[in-house]
């Protein structure tokens, strides 16, 4: 698909976080691409940088941390290059985030209502009250939230963890942007309610055109949701693909091990497959591959520095040892 289709193109991107020690690099010359509609994987163990990467998209990494490198495209405008006033304006109306936790979308002492009509208005000034207040009941319908417009009469402390969690969601999609950043806002909800949640998302992904980046650490979750996959490793892209082929013929040795380590992968009765180590601190990373301290296939060639490179159609991998050969 040709670039200027894409809703969203990250290239270069380099955010690192300034410590005692010097700055250490938290995501290093990552790049990803998300089509109108696409749902993208993001994927990787806890430290991997999922969660920094989606915050540099949005623009809300902080000191000490830095973007130092790359750029952010979003319908071809250059985020690091906006200015703040410029990039509130596109928070929450073309670009929007979904937080682990809704407790950081929602503020505990005012009305769903208030909170879901100011998200609307703050970006168009022409829309009335009463307008704002029926697209807010829809959206809270639309994500499955039984008698809405009484629950929009709501406090957050009135609802559980999966309905605040639904109506971040609903925030998030009000003003139908352009593209969602999810960062496991279901990991804390029990299997039935996020297996509802994945579904209305999906829904409204292709009902809308909106194109949503999914971050997690879970390969069951991605299997069921995503079109295409991204994994993590040690703040650099190890693997990209689309879903079915990364599942079925993964490529990286770090891949391989993930999907492996899944429970419903493990004979009855055996101990469960993990990959060997841990991922390594920011500030003590390996020369070359960050992956081969852990690696069954490791060499001393994997001392050096490695780049992606395509193993056929939208797969690329960071591997000289590859389990399929490009």
């Amino acid at each position: 698909m040709p670039e200027e289709m894409k809703t969203l193109v990250v290239t270069g991107l380099r955010t690192q976080f300034n410590t005692a020690k010097g700055p250490v690099a938290a995501v290093r010359d990552v790049n990803l691409k998300v089509a109108r509609g696409e749902i993208v994987g993001l994927v990787g163990e806890s430290g991997s940088g999922k969660s920094v990467t989606g915050l540099s998209i949005m623009g809300l990494i902080d000191a000490p941390g830095e973007i130092t490198a790359g750029a952010i495209l979003l319908n071809g405008e250059d985020l690091r290059k906006a200015s703040p006033k410029r990039l509130r304006e596109l928070r929450g109306d073309r670009i929007a985030m979904i937080f682990q936790d809704p407790m950081m979308t929602l503020n505990p002492v005012l009305r769903i209502d208030t909170q879901m009509i100011e998200a609307i208005r703050v970006h168009d000034h022409k829309v009335g009250r009463q307008e704002a207040r029926e697209r807010c009941r829809d959206a809270l319908g639309l994500v499955g939230i039984p008698s809405p417009e009484e629950r929009l009469e709501a406090y957050p402390h009135e609802f559980s963890g999966g309905m605040r969690q639904r109506v971040a969601i609903a925030i998030a999609m009000l003003n139908r942007p352009d593209i969602i950043i999810a960062d496991e806002p279901t990991t804390a909800l029990d299997v039935t309610i996020q297996s509802q949640i994945l579904a209305q998302m999906q829904k409204l992904c292709r009902d809308t055109g909106t194109a949503l980046i999914w971050i997690t650490h879970d390969l069951t979750v991605v299997a069921g949701l995503t079109d295409r996959v991204y994994v993590m490793y040690a703040g650099d892209v190890v693997e990209e693909a689309p879903v079915e082929d990364l599942l079925d013929r993964p490529i990286h040795p770090y891949t391989d091990g993930l999907i492996r380590s899944i429970p419903s992968h493990n004979a009855p009765g055996q101990p469960l497959n993990q990959i060997p180590g841990i991922t390594p601190a920011l500030d003590r990373m390996p020369a070359g591959c960050r992956f081969h301290p852990r690696c069954p296939r490791r060499t001393d060639a994997c001392l050096e520095e490695i780049a992606l490179r395509s193993f056929g159609p939208a797969r690329e991998a960071r591997c000289i040892h590859p389990l399929v050969e490009g």
